[in-house]
């Protein structure tokens, strides 16, 4: 799930491209280093703070000062930082545990792969309806439940779907792809992603929704538009010759899609109502992180049993789903250690001010579109959607309020150089995977690629635009 794009390994990979690319937690750990350094080098300050709305600290602009007394951190505060980082961080991380889990058993039933296959195979045979549904579906079902790594099996599907409508391998990448990265770009309630985001910047979670929705459609517009544009230029091709079995053992999978069920339609229903509850209870009754991880615990045990899958069964799942998150707990503590390297350093209001100081007299939809840019680089080394929010958002919330910004302008830009660059970066495992099982050389997926991400990142700068102007909070 664009938990990492987002996290943890891809369990189906056929020949993936082979890069020399650190480690996320090595990278991570390299940054807490230079963190760890900064706290050496840099001016130690800070700004005056004051309580929001919910207590939670935001900085004053125009306060920035010297701190009276230099602190200096002694070089093992880098191995005792991190389980004071998991431990601060322990509601977010026990939360994505229980959500993996959640998602494990869902799947276990086989509910969600029977939903997607019905519909896939509803619109087969007709090329325009197949690429504007299953865009769509993709899309909203990473904007709402970060699901990505879960299409990797559905690959073979879609290839051979795409093979017998006379549309080619790219065609069916670029649906599977680009339907999940507009899905964690535009995200509506991503917990893996925006909840992260929300909670780190302090603002209630799930909060901005009205405005995410707005521009939720556009973006999967921009999407089918550009996947649909390629899909016409294969149909006036004359058929290949790989075609009608671009993978080996697609047509065995086609063929044994899973039925739908009226259990399955069950549980799908219930997977709606838990998220309409999840909006509903965090606006009228206050929800957070503990009811949140309970109605996500109690849609595990409910769904396994009405699955059929049994008791054992379903804990079995549970545990290997949390169990596949671990590599991300772990990456949001280490992402969290280096906040806390320059708030114990007294180096991060630093950071921010340097930040702002340039920025001074622009406007602030300056700010925005430069936070945009960030996040979007940012990206390529962190590619764990939680991680990057732990690790940026310590710095973009507060630089948000020196600019006059609100902070929900600054988790929207996060969430857009997040999300949508993961269509791109050889980072992202779910890509890799996906062409690679597809048979599409990552040279031919660029030149593809690359006119969506500057498509979807100039209507993100104007959905940004928009946010700064309207007040968007």
């Amino acid at each position: 799930m664009n938990r990492t794009a987002h996290d943890p390994p891809a369990p189906f990979m056929a020949q993936p491209v082979r890069l020399r690319v650190p480690h996320t937690l090595a990278l991570l750990f390299f940054i807490m280093s230079l963190a760890w350094l900064a706290t050496w080098i840099l001016p130690q300050g800070r700004f005056d703070t004051v309580l929001n709305e919910r207590g939670r600290p935001v900085v004053v602009p125009g306060t920035y000062h010297p701190v009276a007394e230099r602190v200096a951190l002694m070089p093992w505060v880098l191995f005792t930082v991190v389980p004071r980082a998991l431990a601060d961080a322990q509601g977010i991380i026990f939360f994505l545990l229980i959500v993996g889990g959640a998602i494990s058993v869902l799947r276990g039933t086989g509910a969600l792969d029977a939903g997607m296959h019905r519909i896939l195979r509803a619109v087969g045979g007709r090329p325009g309806w197949f690429v504007a549904g299953a865009t769509l579906l993709f899309a909203a079902v990473s904007a709402t439940l970060g699901c990505s790594t879960e299409y990797i099996p559905l690959t073979t599907l879609l290839v051979t779907l795409c093979a017998g409508m006379r549309l080619d391998a790219l065609t069916a990448c670029g649906v599977l792809v680009g339907g999940y990265c507009v899905g964690y770009g535009a995200a509506l309630m991503n917990p893996y992603t925006v909840i992260v985001a929300q909670e780190v910047s302090g603002l209630q979670p799930t909060s901005g929704l009205g405005y995410r929705l707005l521009w939720f459609f556009p973006f999967v517009a921009v999407g089918i538009h550009h996947v649909w544009r390629h899909a016409r230029q294969s149909l006036s091709l004359p058929a290949p010759r790989q075609s009608t079995e671009p993978v080996s053992g697609s047509m065995n999978a086609a063929q044994a899609a899973p039925l739908l069920t009226c259990r399955h339609g069950v549980i799908l229903l219930l997977v709606a109502m838990v998220l309409v509850s999840m909006v509903w209870g965090i606006v009228a009754r206050g929800w957070y992180l503990v009811e949140l991880s309970a109605l996500w615990l109690g849609l595990a045990v409910v769904c396994g049993l009405v699955g059929g899958l049994g008791v054992n069964e379903t804990a079995r799942r549970f545990a290997q789903g949390a169990g596949d998150l671990a590599a991300v707990a772990l990456m949001v503590g280490f992402a969290r250690s280096i906040a806390l390297l320059l708030e114990e350093g007294q180096v991060l209001h630093t950071i921010v001010y340097g930040l702002a100081r340039p920025l001074e007299g622009w406007p602030p939809v300056v700010g925005a579109l430069g936070m945009l840019v960030v996040q979007t680089l940012i990206n390529f080394f962190i590619p764990s959607g939680s991680g990057q929010a732990y690790a940026t958002m310590p710095i973009m919330a507060p630089l948000a309020d020196v600019l006059g910004l609100e902070r929900q302008v600054a988790v929207l830009a996060y969430q857009f150089g997040d999300g949508f660059s993961n269509i791109l970066i050889p980072t992202n495992i779910v890509l890799m995977a996906i062409l690679g099982i597809a048979g599409v050389p990552y040279e031919r997926w660029v030149r593809f690629a690359a006119p969506l991400l500057l498509k979807l990142t100039v209507v993100a700068a104007a959905a940004l635009v928009v946010a700064v102007w309207s007040g968007y909070r």
